[in-house]
């Protein structure tokens, strides 16, 4: 069929017929309607009519009802299109899964010197935001100021855009210094840009300045802060933004704040958002449901956490796992697998973050066979490819299980090369069982993998020092020094009343420290006399046995302890989060002090959570 030719005005095609159809394109809800208005178009002539035909248009290419290959047909078949045609099929591609297509046709419309509009750029832009194509969009960016809208905000906004999605934050500060008139977007593009690019500082200064922040200024800041690993300036954000005017909080915000709280493990804070959105009868999302699950279970309260999910009515794959993950930072495997049993049941398949989530819960538990079956069955069933994760997952299984022959066959079998996450497991599988040799051999890999790690060095040195080779020790420890690698210190964090108190090993700054260190003499002639004797195995310290004893009574984990005996009233349960794996004589003071002064102590370290009750810890020696 020949292509269709506008014309001013269409001389057979009445006002009354034109206004019922662009009635009946106004009504419009699928395309089946649309293809009949678009026929009753064909046999009046009124297709040749540049209104209705821009309607008719607009609805083909729409994401929601539309369909964007009939778009195309009507399209191709126009000779002469107008600015908005072109526009609107530039939309329809920048919204679709096929962005490319609105670079191409804007190719077409330049050749065609197809006057541009407004709208133009901005729909071409979010074509490129969606690809991160920097090339083009530079070259854009020359056609927008060739072209004269270089002043339009809407386009220089979707500039700032795309700059700050493909991290090219020096083209956004270049261009966003130059706007004349910055709107809330414009600082806010900043703000996202600079978060995700991890450059909080830069961040901050954009916030400051910006004249009035929304929500979404406010959401950007907490959830970057949080990415960033400063989970207290998040809170303190989030505080802010409370006393700030004309702010309602919404889920984005909620969830970003209950993920720094599940990090600091600050449940009274966490307590009182989960009251907050009760009160507001805010919808519990999928995505607020898996925080709120997260924040419970990573605060040691993991029967609120299945509250929560069991009130979820409709539970995706996202909330499942959250709730497996749950189990599994607290060691209940047995509870984990049963689960993602009844998970199945449901019709939910298991997905990549289920699988790390279950297998750490095998790993945790000790669960071996139980581990190994499903790691076979992810692909095999379920059509999953194992990620780097998993193989971490497994390495960790059946190292500390001191199954150090399969661990090795499974790394040497990996159809990717192993990391410093596999070589770490192993090489803290080899420290656990006293496998000296070839934790070595590891430990050598792992300072070659990754030099920059001071983790790595302390590990080989301690391997060193647990056979009687202080000299290899000491050199190792030397060139920790000589490359400028520090250890991260033992830092620990106890939440009381709403306030939370960090502890450093071996720092003596906190307000309470006379008191704490006078608690901890008595306690420890109370550990002396239930038979106490420090465990000095994991010190590397070539040191007398009474300077070892000073050193590991210093740990930042046994000052948390002493404080929340001293500022909490008698039978409360403490609560600890420890940045690093507890070492061997803490977890057995702890347990210890459980049985002493009658309290449940709960303590989450790097990777999974304590309960120590009783004399006894829920992990059974077992992390």
């Amino acid at each position: 069929m020949a292509p269709i030719l506008f014309t001013a005005t269409i001389q057979f095609s009445s006002e009354s017929n034109t206004a019922q159809t662009l009635h009946l394109l106004q009504r419009c809800s699928n395309m089946e309607e649309l293809k009949q208005i678009h026929g009753q178009m064909l046999k009046t002539g009124l297709v040749l009519d540049e209104i209705p035909a821009s309607k008719l248009l607009a609805f083909c290419a729409s994401s929601n009802s539309g369909n964007l290959a009939y778009a195309r047909m009507v399209f191709d078949r126009i000779q002469r299109p107008n600015t908005f045609m072109w526009n609107t099929m530039i939309r329809g591609y920048s919204n679709s899964k096929e962005p490319e297509e609105a670079l191409l046709l804007y190719h077409q419309m330049l050749c065609h010197s197809v006057p541009h509009n407004a709208y133009t750029f901005p729909f071409l832009l979010k074509a490129c935001s969606s690809m991160s194509v920097l090339e083009e969009t530079n070259q854009i960016h020359a056609h927008i100021i060739k072209m004269g809208f270089g002043s339009e905000i809407y386009t220089t906004n979707s500039l700032l855009n795309v700059y700050s999605k493909s991290g090219d934050m020096n083209s956004a500060r270049l261009l966003f210094d130059q706007v004349a008139e910055r709107d809330t977007v414009s600082w806010n593009s900043m703000i996202d840009g600079y978060t995700k690019c991890g450059e909080m500082e830069m961040a901050y200064e954009i916030f400051y300045y910006m004249p009035e922040k929304n929500i979404i200024s406010w959401t950007s800041m907490i959830s970057g802060c949080v990415r960033a690993g400063k989970p207290k300036e998040a809170l303190n954000l989030f505080y802010r933004m409370q006393e700030a005017a004309g702010i309602k909080l919404d889920n984005v915000a909620l969830a970003g704040t209950l993920q720094a709280c599940a990090d600091l493990g600050a449940m009274d804070q966490g307590k009182w958002i989960h009251a907050y959105i009760r009160k507001n009868k805010i919808e519990i999302d999928p995505i607020l449901g898996c925080v709120l699950i997260d924040m419970y279970a990573k605060c040691g309260d993991l029967e609120e956490a299945i509250k929560v999910f069991m009130g979820i009515k409709e539970k995706g794959v996202s909330v499942w796992t959250a709730m497996i993950s749950g189990y599994a930072i607290h060691g209940c495997g047995k509870e984990a697998l049963e689960l993602i049993m009844k998970m199945q049941a449901a019709g939910v398949e298991p997905n990549q973050m289920t699988f790390t989530a279950i297998l750490t819960a095998c790993s945790h538990a000790g669960l071996v066979h139980e581990g190994k079956l499903l790691f076979e069955c992810m692909q095999r069933i379920h059509g999953l490819k194992p990620s780097i994760e998993h193989y971490g997952c497994m390495v960790k299984l059946l190292g500390r299980a001191g199954l150090f022959k399969e661990a090795e066959e499974l790394i040497g079998n990996m159809p990717i090369k192993p990391n410093a996450a596999i070589w770490g497991a192993l090489l803290n599988a080899c420290h656990i069982h006293g496998n000296l040799e070839l934790g070595k051999q590891i430990g050598k890999i792992l300072i070659q993998e990754d030099a920059g790690h001071g983790g790595r060095y302390i590990h080989l040195a301690s391997i060193h020092a647990a056979a009687g080779e202080w000299d290899q020790a000491a050199r190792v420890r030397r060139q920790m020094k000589e490359q400028g690698v520090s250890k991260l210190p033992g830092c620990s964090v106890i939440s009381v009343d709403g306030t939370l108190h960090e502890f450093l090993a071996g720092d003596g700054s906190h307000l309470h420290i006379k008191e704490i260190n006078h608690m901890w003499e008595q306690v420890l002639e109370r550990l002396r006399e239930e038979g106490y004797k420090p465990k000095l195995g994991d010190l590397l310290l070539d040191l007398e046995d009474k300077d070892k004893e000073t050193a590991i009574h210093h740990h930042s984990e046994k000052f948390a302890v002493t404080f929340g005996l001293i500022s909490t009233k008698p039978g409360m349960t403490i609560r600890i989060i420890k940045n690093l794996r507890v070492c061997e004589d803490c977890h057995t003071v702890i347990k210890l002090i459980s049985k002493i002064y009658a309290r449940e102590i709960v303590m989450r370290d790097r990777t999974r959570f304590h309960l120590f009750k009783d004399g006894n810890c829920t992990c059974g020696d077992y992390w």
